[in-house]
């Protein structure tokens, strides 16, 4: 399997281990993951740590197999006003590309850009009241729907980066990374 390439966006107030379990993970299955704040370098999360990303999210010109967005409630209603976070869903989701989000980001950041029509996902218990009728809650931790990825919140954040790893670099190497990290 060729090396695929993730970019995972942070924005001010994102949910810790949703940013961070992800990058881990995905990292160990091997997977070349980038990490993008959404209008500047340094991130600070939804509990204060800030983190240092690899560039901002505009200055990406390369081309990924997978987007990830974390959640948090303010983390998920900045990366929802950004009209390049919406342009890259819409991109990204018409190349059959995996557009991945968890906790608020699937209802918050997904849902308005209509690429949920018709699919099942989950998200933060409470947060599917504000799905569209056309999308069909599924009470799961995690939900794979074609090319679209969704988690419930930080506890499920481990499962979510391992499902990215098992889809992105294979079962050989999620089992490789369960492993080692003790699952």
């Amino acid at each position: 399997m060729a090396e695929k390439k993730v970019l995972i966006v942070l924005a001010d107030g994102f949910e810790d281990i949703e940013g961070i379990a992800p990058v881990d993970i995905l990292d160990r299955a091997g997977v070349n993951v980038k990490v993008a704040g959404l209008s500047k370098r340094e991130v600070i999360s939804g509990h204060g740590v800030k983190i240092s990303t690899d560039a901002k999210l505009d200055e990406f010109e390369e081309e990924f197999d997978c987007v990830v967005f974390p959640g948090g409630s303010l983390g998920a209603e900045n990366l929802s006003k950004s009209e390049t976070v919406k342009n890259i869903i819409k991109k990204m989701h018409a190349e059959g590309k995996i557009i991945a989000a968890i906790c608020a980001s699937p209802a918050v950041v997904l849902a308005p850009t209509g690429i949920l029509k018709g699919k099942k996902a989950t998200c933060y218990p409470g947060m599917e009241k504000t799905f569209p009728a056309s999308v069909k809650f599924v009470d799961e931790e995690v939900v794979v729907d074609g090319n679209i990825i969704t988690s419930k919140g930080p506890g499920t954040a481990h499962l979510f980066g391992l499902k990215l790893a098992e889809l992105l670099a294979g079962k050989t190497a999620r089992d490789a990374v369960k492993t080692k990290m003790l699952f």
